[in-house]
């Protein structure tokens, strides 16, 4: 069972959610109780005491805000309240009342609370309103928004408004949302923390990825047993060999390479395969297949893809594959596919199959749906989706922002495939070996580096 708080809703999953406390008996100012007090125990920790000026917006996000100031007070913060409109919902006036101060116009303290507009927002905020966050934004050293920074649309990760602060901490309330786990806007938000009301499990949610557990080979294995992983070589041997690392030390016992020649390089314990692709994959102990790194664009480059397609066994879809890979091409259970490609290889493949979606999200979600294969878009911020619903990932190293990084991903994913995981379940282990393994290598590594400590990285997990 996944954990109670790895949920991710949209706004209209987070309103149907509320709704049905409501319908239990909770009410509007219990639950917005329960999520100010909750978020002012962690400006609370963040503020070591200081000065805290809190800006309330018209909204239920403003009433939240109005508890967390009623909170501080409660404990002998010095706290301001800006309020640019008048509390408007019913809930906001009852906690503006129950606050009872006056709010001030501008202040200057430590800590700024960001309650302006919280999830739902869907148009930009106005330039007045723009104008006063950055002002504020300006005069503090610590910041932090209350489950969404003002200026954020809450499902897409997308700005509404150029130029929106920065945030030291991002407080959701009750469950994460997509855009605290979808760039751009996660970049902004700093530490995320979670305070739950109570919601419980709503129908069909997007997930946050959490820790994975790997386990050792059982005591009597072999090298067929613990898998077998075969990399689809082309013209350009470099990113077969950093997949080839990389799928060594992911968990398989057996690496082969089937390519023309054996690429300088490439590890002595990968089985190099020159007898051509089809009597390579004759082996029926083949457990899964990776195809796309370094395989070129030529025609025979497509034959190759077709031969892998036909083959019908769990394949990982990479780099060059993901260009020339059409709908005709998928046969059988293409929930056995999994593709994994970054944004400009997702907008090709969205092009090829004829989706129309605009944010990375939505095109993945739909990329999946029309074709049945399991899609891990990778980059900043890692989205999986699949048969089993979607996956959001913590944020890795910003160091993986180098070449070759995504082939060492790719054999990963092929080596934990052919441990009999499935698409999505090879897809979630890779993403957090990788981003473990960027851990450990440290600043300014190279893809190289990277794939030698994907074995320490498997380790974390055992």
């Amino acid at each position: 069972m996944p954990a109670p708080g790895s949920q991710v809703l949209t706004a209209a999953q987070m309103r149907a959610a509320e709704q049905r406390l409501m319908e239990r008996g909770e009410t509007e100012h219990s639950l917005m109780a329960r999520a100010g007090v909750g978020a002012a125990d962690w400006v609370w920790r963040l503020s070591g005491g200081r000065s805290v000026t809190v800006l309330c917006g018209p909204g239920n996000n403003g009433g939240d805000g109005y508890v967390i100031a009623r909170s501080l007070a409660e404990r002998g913060v010095d706290v301001s309240v800006v309020a640019p409109m008048e509390p408007a919902t019913e809930a906001a006036i009852a906690a503006a009342k129950a606050w009872g101060g006056s709010p001030v116009a501008n202040a200057h303290g430590h800590v700024l609370v960001d309650c302006l507009f919280g999830t739902g927002l869907s148009r930009p905020l106005s330039d007045d309103l723009a104008a006063q966050l950055a002002h504020l934004a300006g005069q503090y050293d610590k910041r932090v928004a209350v489950d969404m920074p003002s200026g954020v649309e809450s499902d897409s990760g997308q700005p509404l408004n150029d130029g929106l602060p920065n945030y030291g901490c991002t407080i959701a309330l009750g469950a994460w949302k997509p855009s605290h786990w979808l760039m751009p806007s996660s970049a902004k938000m700093g530490r995320r923390v979670l305070v739950d009301i109570g919601i419980g499990e709503a129908d069909a949610a997007a997930r946050l990825s959490e820790r994975i557990s790997l386990t050792a080979p059982v005591s009597d294995a072999h090298k067929y047993s613990r898998g077998m992983v075969l990399i689809v070589g082309g013209a350009m041997p470099g990113a077969t060999v950093l997949a080839g690392q990389a799928a060594l030390h992911a968990g398989a016992g057996y690496v082969a390479l089937s390519s023309n020649k054996r690429p300088e390089g490439l590890p002595i314990e990968v089985v190099h395969r020159s007898e051509g692709l089809d009597a390579a994959m004759a082996d029926e102990r083949i457990d899964a297949i990776l195809v796309g790194p370094g395989l070129g664009r030529s025609d025979d480059a497509e034959r190759l893809l077709r031969a892998v397609l036909r083959r019908n066994l769990p394949t990982i879809l990479d780099a060059d594959a993901l260009t020339l890979l059409t709908p005709e091409m998928l046969e059988g259970d293409a929930s056995r596919l999994l593709c994994t490609p970054h944004e400009g290889e997702l907008a090709t493949l969205c092009d090829t199959f004829g989706v129309k979606e605009n944010d990375k999200l939505s095109r993945a979600r739909a990329l999946h749906e029309k074709s049945g294969m399991t899609i891990l878009a990778k980059g900043a911020d890692n989205i999986l989706v699949g048969d089993d619903g979607i996956r959001f990932f913590p944020p890795a190293s910003a160091w993986l922002s180098t070449a070759g990084t995504g082939d060492v991903l790719a054999g990963i994913a092929a080596s934990r495939m052919a441990t009999s995981e499935s698409a999505a379940s090879a897809a979630q282990q890779a993403v957090h070996i990788h981003s473990e393994a960027a851990r450990l290598a440290g600043p300014a590594f190279s893809a190289s580096d990277l794939a030698h400590h994907v074995s320490l990285a498997y380790a974390r997990f055992l």
